[in-house]
């Protein structure tokens, strides 16, 4: 599916699969140019009717066709895509959680202080290579410089950069990446001036709270959307391996939003946004789905530790 928005390039990623569907299954989208399947109005509530049928006799397929045609697609922007990735050692979440100031006013914090913490630790990535260049978001998890991404944005290699908030470009160095979960860790000078993000605490992430995307979609940097977390552990296929648990958001998600950080409303970082569910031929659906911030720490440190 080729995007009509200049510069977006082809969204590039795995597609989503639904938990209702058979585990063997994988959707087949709906047929390019088909017509959509014509919507039903339902009965009045308390109504005693009969189950709705097709033109042709039999059950309505219509809810078929809905799953069938969700598919998931990496958010990023240009010829390739960005994910993210929280990658630290072992010992620097901990100092940055430790560092960190509580911002919470009430059960779910301060959004306005939430966002100002942030966005010194957001970065706009961009990678280019033979003409072709490919963009999303990144934040910087530790006081060594190193930057958090989605492999899908760095997977063509190349020349890599970061714009922070100042509007600063600072050269990149790919530390390490991993395509099974779609994480990637880059390094830039440590004396930038970026502010490291605290990562949220393992297990306290709630179904409700409040939280936001930040990034740069369609390429406009320093970019924040409001949501909530919709569902945890929702089984989704990531960076083209096996099924995994991600965050589910309704924190609206775009292209360039990949490796962006998504926070609660105490500036601590929940996941990395990665991929948006749509219908064939749709944009933002209101369903998006981040890697959970502890299963990306995990890989960054792995990423660093090797790189």
């Amino acid at each position: 599916m080729t995007s009509t928005i200049p510069g977006l390039g082809e969204p590039r990623g795995p597609r989503f699969v639904s938990p209702d569907l058979h585990p063997g299954a994988a959707p087949t989208g709906v047929p390019a140019g088909a017509p959509a399947p014509p919507v039903v109005p339902g009965p009045p509530p308390g109504a005693n009717t009969p189950p709705r049928t097709d033109p042709g006799g039999g059950p309505s397929r219509w809810p078929r066709f809905l799953l069938a045609g969700l598919t998931l697609v990496a958010v990023s922007a240009g010829a390739g895509g960005v994910a993210g990735h929280l990658a630290a050692r072992d010992d620097a979440p901990e100092a940055v959680e430790a560092a960190a100031p509580p911002l919470a006013t009430g059960p779910g914090g301060d959004l306005v202080a939430a966002a100002d913490r942030v966005l010194a630790g957001v970065v706009s990535v961009q990678a280019s290579t033979g003409g072709r260049g490919a963009s999303g978001s990144g934040f910087l998890i530790d006081d060594r410089g190193h930057v958090v991404t989605n492999d899908h944005v760095v997977a063509r290699g190349g020349t890599v950069s970061v714009v922070g908030q100042d509007g600063r470009r600072l050269s990149a160095r790919l530390v390490g990446r991993d395509p099974g979960t779609d994480i990637a860790v880059l390094r830039v000078d440590p004396s930038n001036g970026l502010r490291p993000l605290p990562l949220a605490p393992t297990g306290q992430t709630r179904v409700g709270e409040p939280v936001l995307a930040v990034g740069s979609p369609l390429g406009l940097s320093g970019t924040v959307t409001a949501g909530i977390v919709s569902a945890l552990d929702r089984p989704v296929r990531l960076g083209g391996g096996a099924r995994q648990p991600a965050v589910q958001t309704d924190a609206s998600i775009n292209p360039g939003n990949s490796g962006g950080p998504l926070v609660n409303g105490r500036g601590e970082v929940v996941g990395v946004n990665t991929a948006i569910a749509t219908l064939e031929g749709s944009g933002n659906i209101g369903i998006g789905f981040a890697i959970p911030v502890d299963r990306a720490a995990q890989v960054a440190q792995r990423l660093i530790a090797r790189g």
